[in-house]
């Protein structure tokens, strides 16, 4: 089947844009600001972060950009346990210093309720301002056309209200609610795989959770956000 999208494959030659387009979109939320409360040193760190997992999501997933790069999505395949970045652990240490146990927390309460079953798993979704509801739309719609041909349903985090409204609207659903600390909460969605892409079995019910203790050390999955 051929499926023509408004979407091009990022290649490793992006992952700089890409890294520049979740610090633009994530270090004005509120997510960024608990991530990395220090506002001058924050868009150097959650471009660190973001550049590790977007060349992660290029050996172990996919990452889409609009054509004129100004939108894009990082994803992983989750048919099996995906191992930790290389050398992860020195890495985000380098990267964080002393922010780094916020984004150890953020992993810990995502990976607490990620589904078990395989799926594919919109890490991040990137459109900064200004204007950006249509860009974000036009590359999620593109991106998961492209997800919806593996005959799997898509899982994704988001942190504002916007994104889930813009979720919906693709055919998520509400999933979980994610609480990180007293004010700042992410909600997990679920996306069914149509019936034309040659949907299975495990997509015509509840989406099993993963234990609700949390792991004592596990690496930063990612975040959704635009």
């Amino acid at each position: 089947m051929t499926v023509t999208l408004p979407v091009v494959r990022a290649r490793w030659c992006d992952i700089g844009r890409i890294a520049d387009l979740v610090t633009e979109a994530l270090a004005p939320t509120d997510l960024g600001a608990w991530l990395v409360p220090d506002e001058r040193r924050r868009p150097t760190i959650l471009a660190a972060v973001a550049r590790i997992w977007t060349e992660h999501a290029l050996l172990f997933g996919d990452a889409f950009l609009l054509p004129d790069g100004t939108a894009a999505t990082v994803w992983f395949h989750r048919y099996r346990p995906i191992p930790p970045p290389a050398r992860y652990a020195d890495r985000l240490t380098d990267a964080c210093g002393a922010h780094r146990d916020r984004f150890v927390l953020l992993d810990r309460a995502l990976a607490a309720r990620r589904p078990t079953e395989p799926h594919n798993h919109l890490a991040l979704l990137a459109a900064p301002e200004p204007s950006n509801s249509g860009r974000a739309a036009a590359v999620l719609a593109g991106a998961q056309r492209w997800m919806d041909t593996l005959s799997l349903p898509t899982y994704a985090e988001v942190c504002t209200e916007a994104d889930r409204e813009l979720f919906r609207r693709h055919g998520y659903t509400d999933r979980d609610a994610v609480p990180l600390d007293g004010q700042t909460t992410m909600h997990s969605m679920w996306r069914l795989s149509p019936p034309w892409s040659g949907r299975s079995s495990r997509n015509v019910r509840s989406p099993a959770r993963g234990p609700l203790v949390r792991p004592r050390n596990g690496p930063v999955r990612g975040w959704a956000l635009r």
